[in-house]
């Protein structure tokens, strides 16, 4: 589906009905990311309705010279938000960039949000103030790496901590599908003109009291993990965990794990919505 925001369409998927979830992805991917991740939660689960957006020069949605900073990119969503859910409260999750941006939904509009999940946040704009560890691969199969080309090794190789078929076939479609038609001179442009907010997203009023989920990957050489720890008193009621064998691909290589984080963090949104 297409919204129409300013002079620029943000494409857009809706599944199911009832409480609302804002899905917002990373930089560079598209919805495909979230919608594999999250999609699964819901098999059993009848009463949330999905929003997975593609955000601006991503996915199939449109890029613009004038969306040059991350208070654009914000205006943008809140917009979107509006013209989709206009009075109704919601749930945000947010991935790598979606993560920073979710954050600035919290800054802007916290009354209407109800809850909050972030997976491998971008808490530090600059990367290069990021407290990264150095990658490492855990596990690795052989075998997978005899069938791919070098660019398809060599790129998986750079991202992935836990490495098998499986995993790759869901990095293939969830994510490197997204990059491969994402808009790369929109991106990199906006990356020198404002990738950061010109404010500080995390200094807010007042602590954020309902329920949130923090997810980080303790092998992330993106985001790391240790710059979020400084923004969990923000979060009154957050779960804040590390994962072991997880690097910033977390929802796809320890599964399990997210798929049981996350079904509590919904949990918990329900007993405080009832």
């Amino acid at each position: 589906m297409e919204c129409k925001v300013k002079n620029i369409s943000i494409n857009y998927e809706i599944i199911g009905d009832g409480k609302p979830i804002i899905m917002l992805h990373g930089y560079s991917v598209d919805h495909r990311l979230m919608l594999g991740c999250m999609e699964p939660l819901f098999s059993e689960k009848d009463n949330y309705k999905r929003i997975y957006i593609d955000l601006p020069g991503m996915g199939k949605s449109e890029s613009a010279e004038w969306i040059n900073n991350a208070e654009t990119m914000l205006d943008i969503i809140i917009d979107f938000i509006g013209k989709i859910i206009p009075k109704e409260n919601f749930l945000i999750v947010g991935e790598s960039y979606g993560g920073y941006l979710s954050r600035g939904v919290i800054y802007k509009m916290t009354h209407r949000v109800d809850g909050i999940a972030l997976i491998c946040p971008v808490t530090i704009a600059d990367n290069k103030k990021r407290n990264v560890p150095q990658h490492i691969v855990l596990s690795k199969d052989n075998k997978l790496f005899s069938k791919l080309t070098s660019e398809e090794a060599e790129d998986f190789n750079s991202m992935a901590v836990v490495q098998s078929e499986a995993i790759y076939e869901r990095y293939k479609n969830e994510i490197m599908s997204g990059v491969k038609i994402a808009d790369n001179r929109f991106l990199e442009g906006f990356k020198e003109t404002g990738y950061g907010f010109s404010f500080d997203v995390d200094k807010l009023n007042e602590k954020f009291d309902k329920p949130a989920l923090m997810l980080l990957g303790r092998q992330d050489s993106c985001v790391g993990y240790k710059d979020a720890w400084s923004i969990l008193e923000n979060f009154s009621r957050a779960t804040f965990a590390v994962l072991d064998r997880a690097g910033h691909n977390l929802q796809i290589e320890q599964e399990v794990l997210f798929n049981s984080l996350m079904n509590e963090w919904l949990e918990r949104v329900n007993e405080t919505n009832r």
